[in-house]
């Protein structure tokens, strides 16, 4: 159900802070009560893409990482950022799988958008699913440090259900992908 009412009303806004990445802004606004208020708002330079890479043994690829902001390793599907305007999602799906897995699928199916924090953030993504691959050599990016285990899909199920993996669009990817291959019945052997 979606709604045109726009309780917010925004007064005035400034830029605090950009780098290549985002930018913030601080928003004078009216509440939905009326009443004045502050609203921060982290505007993303880039959309989100994710990459659920599953081979034809019904096994999934996934990349491990140390993720600064939480300064928490994080396991989760190859994931990037498609510079808005200036590259196709889908190319820049290909390219993060192979940066990051040595990975390419001659197979691709969009599985959905998502929006990773919408109460603070613009910050929206693809996410795909990626089939028929052949393994090449990665060429991670300087500030990836990236360790790549390739699990059976339903381990990777079970990882998101006991938190294992947390990260939102890899936990919405997975599980996309797991209702996808079963309404398609995908027969993993024909791949």
């Amino acid at each position: 159900m979606s709604s045109s009412k726009k309780p917010w009303i925004k007064l005035s806004s400034k830029e605090v802070y950009e780098n290549a990445w985002i930018k913030v802004e601080e928003h004078q606004v009216t509440n939905p009560a009326g009443k004045p208020g502050i609203y921060g708002k982290v505007l993303f330079k880039n959309k989100a893409i994710g990459v659920v890479p599953i081979d034809h043994e019904e096994n999934i690829f996934l990349v491990g990482q140390h993720r600064y902001p939480l300064d928490q390793y994080s396991w989760e599907i190859p994931e990037g950022g498609c510079p808005i305007g200036q590259e196709d999602a889908l190319d820049c799906a290909k390219r993060e799988l192979l940066e990051e897995t040595g990975l390419v699928a001659q197979e691709w199916h969009v599985l959905g958008k998502i929006h990773t924090s919408n109460s603070v953030t613009n910050e929206d993504g693809i996410i795909f699913l990626a089939q028929n691959l052949t393994q090449l050599q990665a060429d991670q990016e300087d500030c990836e440090d990236i360790t790549v285990k390739k699990i059976p899909f339903k381990e990777a199920i079970n990882m998101v259900m006991k938190s294992q993996i947390t990260d939102s669009i890899s936990m919405v990817g997975i599980l996309m992908a797991e209702k996808w291959l079963q309404e398609k019945k995908v027969d993993f052997n024909k791949l």
